[in-house]
């Protein structure tokens, strides 16, 4: 704005401020009912028409000229100089934020009872995606500030983020993790957030290409079939899901993992590259036969699968 009115204005005198060095009379300040509004009203005219219908005509150049000069003309423009860039979550490269992390501080897997008191808190799709959301942000801040390991995570929240607004549910799911479990309870939601879509039929991986979600054959929903009625399905969920999350997601994924590629080895490597212990049913007993071009449908008949055990 302040650029624009520089350009149009053919003002000599601009110059720039360092964010840092930001004070209060470099920033463009008003207040609606007590700046705005007298100046629009002192630029209004009405016009009473024939049977008393009234009309108004507003002088926008006049306007215009008076806000341009009063709060806009003689502030600087102000560099991103020292100041992080934003990018939309959607956006964020979670493989750069994690590495940061880890680089950082100790990083720890949740335990097993820890992870079914969170799923058993968080049942609505509301309160997974309130909870994930936190979890996003704080991982935002840690990849760049690191933290004390140890610090109880709900303490981080509200005391060094100061976000205390979260709800009572959300901050006892939180309750139970510290710092040294974020990267492990991102995947954790991240996956829950998930099933708790497919329950309630909404559109899953929208970002992922069509090639990874060819339907299973017969025979090979036979075979997955009796893979999922022997294997522990949440540990095999939650790896199958990062790597759908983190690494099948934009056009570049197909240069990376080939569609035609088996999707047993390609899950046993992308585990042994980020130095996870391999699941031990996956290496042994997934069918040879899937591959990468079904592996949003192997992921759906798993969580249906799960969803089905928790029904009975």
């Amino acid at each position: 704005m302040v650029y624009m009115v520089q350009k149009f204005s053919e003002e000599n005198n601009s110059y720039s401020v360092d964010t840092s060095e930001v004070t209060d009379q470099h920033v463009i300040s008003y207040e609606v009912e007590r700046d705005l509004t007298p100046l629009i009203l002192s630029n209004c005219q009405y016009q009473v028409h024939q049977g008393g219908e009234t009309s108004q005509e507003f002088d926008l150049e006049k306007i215009q000229r008076q806000i341009s000069s009063r709060f806009l003309q003689g502030k600087p423009r102000l560099t991103l100089k020292g100041i992080p860039t934003l990018v939309y979550r959607h956006d964020w490269d979670y493989e750069h934020l994690f590495l940061s992390i880890k680089n950082k501080m100790a990083q720890n897997p949740l335990t097993n009872s820890a992870i079914s008191a969170i799923r058993g808190q968080l049942q609505s799709y509301s309160d997974a995606c309130e909870a994930l959301s936190m979890i996003e942000v704080t991982l935002r801040f840690l990849s760049t500030a690191g933290g004390d390991p140890g610090m109880d995570l709900n303490v981080y929240i509200q005391d060094v983020l100061q976000m205390g607004d979260q709800t009572a549910l959300i901050s006892k799911v939180l309750d139970r993790c510290q710092l040294r479990h974020v990267i492990a309870l991102w995947q954790f939601l991240s996956a829950h957030k998930s099933e708790q879509r497919l329950r309630l039929k909404k559109e899953l991986f929208r970002e992922v290409d069509v090639k990874y979600k060819e339907d299973l054959s017969p025979q090979h929903a036979r075979l997955l079939r009796t893979f999922l009625n022997e294997a522990g399905l949440d540990a095999f969920l939650l790896e199958l899901h990062e790597m759908i999350v983190l690494k099948l997601r934009g056009p570049q994924a197909e240069s990376s993992f080939n569609p035609r590629w088996r999707l047993k080895e390609t899950l046993v490597s992308y585990m042994e590259t980020k130095e996870s212990d391999v699941l031990p049913e996956v290496d042994s007993q997934f069918p040879e036969e899937i591959l990468m071009s079904n592996c949003i449908s192997v992921w759906k008949a798993a969580a249906t699968r799960k969803q089905d055990r928790q029904m009975r």
